[in-house]
């Protein structure tokens, strides 16, 4: 049921309804039906038997029988980011979700992941480059600084893969990025604490040779890394959701280190620290331009 049914009224609603139910993608839930009767405006979609993705990757959701393994996380994961490739670039119109986050992903009966909720979803012409946005819900913890302050940067596909990079590193830590409860301060936001063990990691291993307190598994570690590029603070700097499944399956050797993603004293990537990229040293700087925003 859409609550806000005064922003869903009339022919514009019924041109979003059409343009949505024409999406056909095996990784964006499909529309099946809709209601606009008088002021009631309701929206149909197919059934998901194993519900979202949030009561598995959370512990205290979910018991031994129902973790995943990483490997699956990681499908998961690619199933994502090709439901939202196609969103902004698959359709006749550029769709922008605005509320990626694990409660809006469902998996099927063979646990297969799918786009939801398109509640705050806008859809704009493919060349558009600049998006307005005047009122919106949002949920803490995925939100794109530039939908917070434009001082970031103009608002674009780009919030998407902000929200994605967080559903990433929830999805690798098993945990909310956020736990004001963690033992350890430092591991109150997971996204700091990982990139800051990230960091140790490649120093011990690279320089130092010395074992880690806290082993991080190879895909583990992917997750983490492609996760810290999507959430960097300008738009600029993060790759497009085609980029980002390029990175999912790719080799993890071929992924660098990013620089620090968030507001921090923390200093950046020190510079014994090889970049991660081992294949042929070359530093690759990940930006958009102006044909990754269309």
């Amino acid at each position: 049921m859409l609550t806000n049914s005064k922003y869903n009224a009339g022919e514009d609603f019924i041109n979003e309804v059409s343009t949505i139910g024409r999406i056909h993608h095996i990784n964006v839930v499909k529309l099946i039906g809709f209601c606009s009767d008088g002021t009631q405006r309701a929206l149909v979609y197919e059934y998901m038997p194993n519900g979202s993705l949030d009561k598995f990757i959370f512990s205290s959701n979910s018991g031994p029988n129902h973790k995943f393994s990483l490997d699956k996380l990681i499908d998961i994961a690619l199933g994502v980011a090709r439901g939202l490739d196609y969103l902004h670039k698959g359709c006749d119109m550029q769709i922008l979700h605005f509320d990626i986050k694990p409660h809006n992903i469902l998996l099927n009966h063979n646990f297969n992941p799918k786009v939801s909720d398109f509640g705050l979803a806008k859809l704009y012409p493919k060349n558009y480059s600049l998006v307005s946005l005047s009122h919106a819900r949002r949920t803490i913890g995925y939100i794109a600084p530039e939908l917070i302050s434009r001082s970031f940067g103009v608002i674009s596909h780009k919030c998407d893969v902000y929200s994605f990079g967080m559903l990433l590193l929830e999805m690798a830590g098993g945990r909310r990025n956020s736990n004001p409860r963690a033992e350890n301060t430092s591991q109150v936001y997971y996204p700091s604490w990982i990139y800051d063990k990230l960091i140790e990691d490649a120093i011990e291993h690279n320089v130092i040779e010395t074992d880690t307190s806290i082993e991080i598994d190879e895909r583990e570690k992917k997750l983490c890394l492609i996760g810290l590029w999507c959430i960097q603070i300008r738009p600029s700097n993060r790759p497009s959701m085609f980029k980002v499944i390029e990175m999912l399956e790719g080799d993890i050797n071929s992924l660098q280190m990013s620089p620090k993603p968030f507001f921090s004293e923390t200093p950046q990537i020190p510079s014994k620290v090889p970049h991660l990229n081992t294949n042929d040293g070359e530093l690759i700087t990940i930006l958009e331009d102006v044909d990754e925003l269309n």
